[in-house]
């Protein structure tokens, strides 16, 4: 490699160099504000209801889930459950990626022989009711710390009570 070769290579390096910080010495010319401190944008007052408590979300109102679990419906449950149906199957003995749902309405908490479980979920609860059904398919890890099911959860209400009403409903047909 003779030295001209090296002034052409040195020389667009440099040049690159120069082109980024001319550009970025000009976007900044460009683009920033007037002077330091100024704000573009104004405030809006918004005074506090008495009720509010210093900012905090407002409480959800109180569900009554065995009122919504006794309306739930299974063919909606049924379509609700596909989402389920990647990892778990309703029929009996048949495990997937997730233990068989077949009569988990009422069933012991890790009962299903077959399955190795993580552990978490017996130290929440003895029985799979409709009521800890529903709490766990809200958010599964947040029933239960450290369970195995990586799925988020169903944030409808309707939709959980109608998936619970399908479990129920598929173990007595």
């Amino acid at each position: 490699m003779d030295t001209l070769e090296i002034n052409k290579i040195v020389g667009a390096v440099v040049g690159a160099l120069l082109i980024y910080l001319g550009a970025q010495f000009f976007a900044e010319m460009i683009l920033s504000p007037g002077h330091k401190g100024e704000e573009y944008a104004y405030s809006v007052e918004i005074e506090e209801d008495e009720g509010d408590s210093g900012g905090e979300a407002a409480a959800e109102p109180e569900i009554d889930v065995a009122a919504l679990i006794a309306s739930g419906d299974p063919s909606r449950g049924e379509n609700v459950f596909r989402k389920c149906s990647a990892c778990h199957k309703v029929e009996p003995g048949a495990n997937g990626v997730g233990p068989h749902l077949y009569g988990v309405v009422g069933r012991e908490i890790g009962a299903v022989e077959e399955y190795s479980y993580s552990g978490a979920l017996s130290e929440q609860a003895e029985v799979w009711t409709p009521e800890n059904l529903f709490a766990f398919l809200e958010n599964p890890s947040q029933w239960a710390p450290g369970t195995s099911m990586g799925y988020a959860g169903l944030k409808k209400p309707e939709d959980r009570a109608a998936v619970i009403a399908y479990l129920a409903d598929e173990a007595i047909d």
